[in-house]
């Protein structure tokens, strides 16, 4: 994989010009809807099993949890573990292997596939899950989901973090972890600059970064000159964000698209913006700390960067106040949601199910706000919100961004999207380090296309 990256790497220096319909399921439900008006799994356990394993059976049994993280969330991970190992009613043991990070859990469980070694349940990224599921090594889990007895009650989990995990009527894994890329916006400094509401439009986002970079032109020092609007972040997290608020995406009729009038909007915004000195680039700086120091009106960042933002203001001194906001478009904002999943691995009856107790208990409010706490991502279940209360009041913007859920997009869910999803944030990189014109976003998004339909194959 790596000498395909490398190719498009060649390619993209060598020819300049380079640099869903999107699957948009919007999710209909708030995570500050519903609260408390769904009960829990727990609350009808009683009703007879549809899976036929004797519950007797899951005494003793053994499942082996591979995870991709460190630090707090591994040591988290493995406090909930031993919590479910002395507390589990079935007498289920659950042992823990890190696998550092999420490429280096692909290239571990895909490799172990074949062997008697492999795990019974892993976290990893959906589109991982999706590739196993086609090679017929991951379970569907709708009959563990549905089941009368072990079911879950999925009515309070926000339909953008549901469906992730579907692949046509098959769910081959369960939501782990949700988070999102979002536009920071000083408020404050905006303010002062005229403009009294955040950006509703990409018209709205234009005169901003633009009013913002004029300010810089005013005073008495050369050096901010080519600061002041958005801190350009080439994460393909962000150009796809921007091509969804511009009404595009990557997908039509299941097949990956990128040459759409659309996203040609959408990259000849941001090109003309970088093209008007509206937009510019760091590459040592560090983007939170020049958004504390008004060097940038816009800075992109994800839920887990927050705290540190928080941070950087009150260390910088900076009273200003900045909000959340979606990637503004021409019919309002949207925002990417993404992250891992749980994904049990074919094994025994037992070991499945054993597997999926795990992540049932793992989902309840208690851990899942636990999670939150820890991690400030999302709350994966909108009753967990009853919990949360003392820390919404102390994270406002993490608050703003629950709120914002309604606007969440999906990625694609294929398999194929671990490496579209890295050529995207390449050519995106591209883009801006050749400096390409806003005339020739069109023959980027081409080439693109191209080689989304060859690495797809």
């Amino acid at each position: 994989m790596k000498k395909i990256f490398s190719l498009f790497f060649i390619a993209s220096i060598v020819l300049t010009a380079c640099s869903e319909a999107n699957i948009t399921a919007t999710a209909e439900t708030s995570a500050t809807q519903s609260i408390g008006k769904t009960p829990t799994a727990e609350t009808a356990l009683e009703t007879a099993s549809r899976i036929e394993v004797n519950e007797e059976a899951l005494k003793g049994v053994e499942i082996e949890v591979w995870v991709p993280w460190y630090g707090i969330e591994s040591d988290l991970f493995n406090t909930f573990v031993n919590d479910f190992n002395s507390q589990n009613e079935w007498g289920i043991k659950v042992t823990v292997e890190n696998q550092i990070n999420f490429s280096n859990m692909y290239e571990k469980v895909t490799a172990s596939l074949p062997t008697e070694n492999k795990p019974d349940l892993v976290i990893a990224l959906p589109e991982h899950a999706q590739g196993w599921y086609a090679d017929g090594a991951v379970i569907d889990l709708t009959n563990y989901v549905d089941d009368p007895k072990f079911g879950i009650d999925s009515d309070n989990i926000p339909l953008v973090f549901w469906n992730q995990d579907l692949t046509n009527e098959a769910r081959v894994a369960f939501p782990a972890q949700r988070t999102a890329q979002f536009l920071l916006w000083n408020e404050t400094w905006a303010n002062e600059l005229g403009f009294d509401s955040m950006p509703a439009s990409s018209e709205d986002f234009r005169r901003q970064t633009c009013g913002a970079q004029k300010s810089m032109l005013s005073d008495e020092f050369a050096e901010n000159d080519a600061l002041g609007g958005w801190l350009v972040n080439t994460d393909s997290m962000t150009a796809y964000s921007w091509m969804l608020a511009f009404g595009g995406g990557v997908l039509e009729e299941g097949n990956y698209r990128f040459l759409t009038p659309n996203n040609i909007d959408a990259f000849k915004f941001l090109r003309e913006l970088s093209e008007s000195s509206c937009t510019w680039q760091s590459i040592t700086g560090d983007p939170i700390t020049s958004f504390a120091n008004r060097e940038a009106l816009f800075i992109t960042a994800s839920l887990n960067d927050l705290p540190g933002v928080a941070r950087t203001f009150a260390s910088e001194g900076s009273t200003d106040k900045w909000r959340v906001i979606p990637f503004p478009g021409e019919n309002g904002g949207a925002l990417t949601v993404y992250g891992s999943s749980y994904v049990i691995l074919d094994s025994t009856d037992e070991e499945q199910l054993a597997a999926w107790l795990f992540v049932r208990w793992l989902l309840e409010n208690e851990q899942d706000a636990r999670w939150v706490e820890a991690t400030h991502l999302f709350p994966l279940r909108t009753s967990t919100l009853e919990l949360l209360g003392d820390y919404e009041k102390t994270h406002p913007q993490w608050a703003q961004a629950v709120e914002l859920l309604p606007e969440g997009k999906l990625q694609p869910q294929l398999a194929s999207w671990r490496t579209i999803k890295i050529m995207l944030g390449d050519g995106f990189a591209h883009m801006y380090r050749v400096n390409v014109s806003s005339g020739q976003v069109a023959a980027i998004l081409a080439q693109m296309e191209t080689m989304a339909k060859d690495l797809s194959k």
